[in-house]
């Protein structure tokens, strides 16, 4: 991992993927705040259009009726290629944690999924800023072997003071006074690549939030999307990653929303907390 790339290969956000924020105008300063721009009435009309068309095809789709879906069954399967359901499958996903990091994964396709989407997580989180918190979640993520020989380089990469300083933060990994470092995954979907009995490899899709809130910030909080691609071996009774790799997107397209203003993301990120993700 390059320290321009901001941790791309490690579950984080930054490098040339990153999405531009569009920062209205007339903010008197504040780099979220600002008045939203108006939206014009042929947009107003094709949204409302659109609204029926779904509304139309929902009641058309109730009024049919019986059974399940066609595909519900093949779904549940965890076949790769397959479509993955929303709703969950009943399997428990995970029995216990280390520290704040889900463990104990099922011994199936859906263990291996949910330990993927979990270690997604903590590698995006802003823990892996700190030694401690960094040196935790490498030995908890990965296999014995594995964390042997990223640990060195991690540590390069994160107390690299080039780094630090273009991501807007201190020498020692902290935010600057009066603003709040961010730094996290949302996870909206998993996909199992390939499976068996010990070895699986599955791709998690999410979006990465990462910056400085604060008044004076030059890298404000943005939004930006990922797939990570880890590659689990089952050791030691539970699914621990030997390599990721990572690649951007797929990207939507993005609402046309005021951006909050410095002091609501502050606000934010200590008022919502991270959630265990699973199956």
């Amino acid at each position: 991992m390059s320290p321009g790339d901001e941790h791309d290969s490690f579950g984080g956000v930054g490098g040339s993927g990153q999405t531009r924020t569009r920062l209205p105008e007339g903010n008197g300063g504040d780099v979220y705040g600002g008045a939203r721009r108006p939206v014009r009435s042929s947009r107003s009309l094709i949204t409302v259009v659109g609204v029926m068309v779904l509304l139309v095809a929902a009641i058309a789709f109730a009024n049919r009726g019986g059974g399940e879906p066609a595909d519900a069954t093949g779904a549940r399967s965890g076949t790769p290629g397959k479509t993955a359901p929303t709703a969950a499958t009943g399997v428990r996903p995970v029995t216990g944690k280390n520290g704040a990091i889900p463990t104990g994964y099922s011994h199936d396709d859906q263990g291996a999924q949910s330990a993927a989407t979990n270690y997604a997580v903590a590698l995006g989180s802003a823990e892996m800023f700190n030694t401690a918190g960094r040196n935790e979640i490498v030995s908890t993520v990965y296999t014995l072997e594995a964390a042997a020989s990223q640990q060195d380089a991690l540590d390069k990469a994160y107390s690299s003071k080039e780094f630090l300083t273009a991501i807007g933060l201190q020498a020692d990994g902290t935010a600057p006074p009066g603003t709040t470092f961010i730094s996290r995954v949302v996870p909206a979907g998993s996909k199992v690549e390939s499976y068996a009995d010990d070895r699986a490899t599955v791709s998690v899709w999410y979006s990465s939030l990462f910056g400085l809130a604060g008044e004076a910030s030059k890298n404000p909080v943005s939004e930006a999307w990922y797939t990570d691609t880890f590659e689990l071996r089952w050791t030691a009774g539970d699914w621990k990653v030997t390599k990721s790799t990572q690649k951007d997107g797929p990207v939507p397209v993005a609402r046309d929303q005021r951006a909050s203003s410095a002091q609501d993301m502050a606000d934010a990120v200590g008022q919502f907390g991270g959630f265990t993700y699973a199956r």
